[in-house]
């Protein structure tokens, strides 16, 4: 007798309703234990839903455009191994979101990042009803129309008034030269659908919309993306965008023009840090003790501290929502694209403790194996470039947090002691912090009591 399972949708973290992008498999198909099923995407990252057994495809239960959320049903799966994994209880899984409320496709990309061809290759085609193809941005003509003048008032920024799309449909909408916050969403919650932006077009094209800068205003309108023909001046080649970088610069873009940045410098003297850190690791050879892990407690100490940096600010911008955990978000460069995870109870948890988990979930980035669940939660992030260069940076806010510590590169200075100088490790701080949270005095004391901390570390025992 068939041995059937259910491949259900692990623990995504806190989202749900989540948008399938992609089917990977189909009826018939042989996968292996982790082999992806399907692909989601985020507002954060994307993610393949993994077979938690081997064996062979009887049943795909969803398609392109369907939502999903943590014990829903992907497929029926024939096990061809008693032993890969004990059947799953049955979850109380919520079907998957109707039609009508489904997320868009991606934006047009006729392969995928993995280098995969098929529906996206249909898709794209499909796409292309709205706009005929036509050689890139860079090599189109610049005498033919151009796209309006975007917005940048004080609504397209002031919080609540941000348009509800996901990543793809702005870059969609980008690529059409769309301004979304004069797009009507038709699904729930208002949010924008690939649908809703080709309704738009049709109905400018037809002359059915304003111009945008037709209503008098003081708003600042800003010009379009310059187009050039680069190749006319030698010779170039073209690189795709990875999917991370996609992504990643919605959001930095959104939050550079939503968040008022201000930086805070500062110098910690790590001299003694250093010195405990190398004992540490000399003693526990087996552990890899870096400088960060101490800058994570460090940071805590600062929270615990000033806990307005342990925040964040209401869409409404009415309201502060104030943290009683202590969650740190870790940027890693990868070869795809920073990403950052997201460290947990940093404050119950030892230095030698975070080292581990510090170098097991930085091994996790690298190996593209980071899931949604992985980078949500954050309450505050470290930007460290120590091991690259540099001495000041402004790193910028990861919404929804507040502030952001970014570390640049140590070095030994001469410093005076009141009788004479001497050689010390001095490590230079970088703070990002929201000016409509934080004011200037609150980052300074900040920034100094973060650098007592990592100067003398009986300060994080107290």
């Amino acid at each position: 007798m068939a041995d059937m399972r259910e491949a259900t949708v692990p623990d995504i973290g806190d989202f749900t309703d989540v948008p399938v992008i992609e089917v990977l498999v189909k009826p018939g198909d042989r996968v292996e234990k982790d082999q992806g099923l399907v692909t989601l995407e985020s507002a954060k990252a994307t993610m393949e839903v993994p077979a938690p057994f081997a064996g062979t495809v009887r049943e795909v239960k969803v398609k392109e455009n369907d939502t999903v959320s943590q014990g829903t049903v992907i497929a029926l799966i024939e096990a061809s191994d008693e032993k890969a994994a004990p059947k799953p209880a049955a979850p109380a899984a919520k079907p998957a979101a109707a039609a009508a409320e489904s997320a868009p496709k991606k934006s047009v990309s006729p392969v995928s990042e993995e280098g995969r061809a098929g529906p996206k290759a249909s898709a794209a085609k499909a796409e292309t009803t709205l706009a005929p193809k036509s050689a890139p941005p860079e090599q189109r003509d610049e005498s033919g129309p151009r796209s309006p003048p975007v917005p940048f008032d004080a609504d397209a920024v002031a919080p609540g008034k941000v348009p509800y799309a996901s990543p793809a449909i702005r870059a969609f909408a980008r690529e059409l030269g769309v301004d979304l916050a004069r797009v009507h969403g038709s699904a729930r919650n208002g949010r924008i659908t690939k649908e809703d932006v080709q309704a738009f077009v049709k109905s400018a094209l037809a002359g059915g919309m304003p111009q945008p800068g037709a209503a008098a205003g003081g708003g600042l309108n800003l010009l379009p993306w310059p187009q050039v023909d680069f190749s006319k001046y030698g010779e170039i080649e073209e690189k795709p965008l990875s999917r991370i970088k996609k992504l990643s610069g919605a959001n930095l873009a959104r939050n550079w023009a939503m968040i008022p940045h201000v930086t805070q410098h500062e110098l910690a003297d790590i001299t003694d840090m250093e010195a405990f850190r190398k004992q540490l690791g000399a003693e526990n050879r087996e552990v890899k003790v870096t400088p960060l892990v101490f800058m994570i407690k460090a940071v805590v100490a600062a929270l615990k501290q000033y806990p307005q940096f342990n925040a964040s600010l209401e869409a409404s911008g009415e309201k502060l929502v104030l943290k009683k955990y202590f969650h740190i978000g870790i940027a890693v460069d990868t070869a795809e694209g920073l990403v950052v995870p997201v460290i947990r109870d940093c404050d119950r948890k030892g230095v030698l403790e975070l080292a581990i988990e510090l170098g097991a979930i930085s091994k996790k980035a690298r190996d593209r194996k980071l899931s949604p669940a992985d980078m949500s939660g954050g309450c505050f992030s470290i930007s460290s470039l120590g091991g690259i260069g540099g001495t000041y940076f402004t790193p910028i806010i990861n919404a929804p947090e507040v502030a952001i510590l970014g570390v640049s590169r140590s070095s030994m200075r001469p410093v005076w002691t009141g009788s004479e100088f001497k050689p010390r490790l001095l490590l230079p701080l970088s703070l990002s912090y929201d000016h409509r949270v934080i004011d200037g005095a609150d980052a300074a004391r900040f920034a100094t009591y973060l650098a007592q901390c990592m100067g003398d570390l009986r300060l994080l025992l107290l």
